[in-house]
C-alpha cells in the first residue's frame, strides 16, 4: 500500500507594495537637485583662486602688478629664473616639506601604532595632547616655540622651521595612522607569529602593509601642510625665506607671474601625487 505525501504548501504570492505618494517623490527629486548644485556651488567656490592663479600665469603684464588680465603669452614659463630670491624659496620650501615629511612620517606611524593599539598610562592624557595640537591656532604654537628657541639660545632658521613643522604636523599623522590601526584584524599579526615570524618580521610583511594607505595618507598631509604653512614659519624661520614667505613680502611691490607658475607647478604634482596614490589604493581593493 503505497503512501501518497502530501503536496508542499505553495508560499503566498508577495504584496506589492504602495507607490510612494507623489508629492514624496516630487520633494526627494527637488531635494537631490538642490544638494548638487549646493555642492557644484561649493566646489566652484573651492578652486576658483586656483583656476585664477593658472590663468594669470599666462598674463601678458607690462607692470609689477599681475591683476588686470592684459593678453595671453608663455614667455614667464622660460623665465622662471629672473628671480633668484624666488627660486631660493621654493627650493627652500620643497626641502624643508620633504625632511619635515620624512621626520613626522616615521614619528607619527609609531605613535599612531602605539596609542591605537595599546593601552598605557597615560594614553587618555596623550590623545589630549594630539587633539589639541591639531585644534590649537597656528598663532599659539608659532609664538610657544618662537619663546622656547629664544628662551634656550637657538639661532632660528632652517633647523627650527624644520623642527616647527614637524611638531604641528605630527597630530594630523598620528591620528590618520591610528584610525588604520583600528580597523585592522589583529588575527593577521597573531598568525604570523604564530608561523615563528618575528616581531620585526611580523610588523615589516603583514602591519605595515596593512597600515600602508594611512601611512600614505598621513605622509600627504604633512607634506601640504608644511609646505605652504606661513604662521608658524613665520615665528621661527629667523633670517630663512620660504616660498610663502616671498609671497607676502613681494605682495606690496607686485607679485610677479613667475609666482602663479611656481604655485601651478606645485598644484600640479600635488594633484598627480594624489591621483597616483587613489589608483593604487583602489587596486589594492579585492
Amino acid at each position: 500500500m503505497s503512501v501518497k505525501s502530501a503536496p508542499a504548501p505553495v508560499p503566498p504570492a508577495p504584496v506589492p507594495a504602495a507607490p510612494a505618494p507623489a508629492r514624496a517623490r516630487s520633494g526627494g527629486r527637488w531635494a537631490d537637485r538642490l544638494l548638487r548644485i549646493y555642492a557644484v556651488l561649493l566646489l566652484a567656490w573651492l578652486f576658483a583662486p586656483i583656476v585664477v592663479m593658472i590663468v594669470f600665469g599666462f598674463n601678458d603684464t607690462k607692470s609689477k602688478s599681475n591683476v588686470t588680465w592684459q593678453g595671453f603669452t608663455v614667455k614667464w614659463w622660460g623665465r622662471l629664473g629672473d628671480y633668484p630670491e624666488l627660486m631660493t624659496a621654493v627650493f627652500n620650501s620643497v626641502t624643508i616639506a620633504l625632511l619635515a615629511t620624512a621626520i613626522t612620517t616615521v614619528l607619527g606611524t609609531a605613535l599612531g601604532l602605539a596609542i591605537g593599539r595599546y593601552r598605557f598610562r597615560g594614553a587618555g592624557a596623550t590623545n589630549v595632547v594630539i587633539f589639541a595640537a591639531i585644534a590649537s591656532p597656528e598663532l599659539a604654537l608659532g609664538a610657544s616655540l618662537l619663546s622656547l628657541f629664544v628662551s634656550t639660545g637657538v639661532q632660528t632658521g632652517y633647523a627650527t622651521v624644520v623642527i616647527a613643522h614637524v611638531l604641528f604636523a605630527l597630530s594630523f599623522v598620528a591620528i590618520t595612522v591610528r584610525a588604520r590601526v583600528l580597523g585592522m584584524d589583529p588575527s593577521l599579526e597573531e598568525a604570523a607569529r604564530d608561523l615563528g615570524a618575528s616581531p620585526w618580521t611580523t610588523f615589516r610583511l603583514v602591519t605595515l602593509p596593512s597600515i600602508a594607505p594611512g601611512v600614505v595618507s598621513g605622509a600627504l598631509l604633512a607634506f601640504v601642510l608644511s609646505i605652504d604653512d606661513f604662521v608658524i614659519t613665520q615665528f621661527t624661520s629667523g633670517p630663512l625665506t620660504t616660498f610663502p614667505l616671498w609671497i607676502y613680502g613681494a605682495v606690496r611691490q607686485g607679485v610677479p607671474p613667475q609666482v602663479n607658475i611656481l604655485g601651478t607647478l606645485i598644484f600640479g604634482v600635488g594633484v598627480v601625487i594624489a591621483i597616483t596614490h587613489s589608483v593604487l589604493a583602489r587596486r589594492r581593493v579585492p
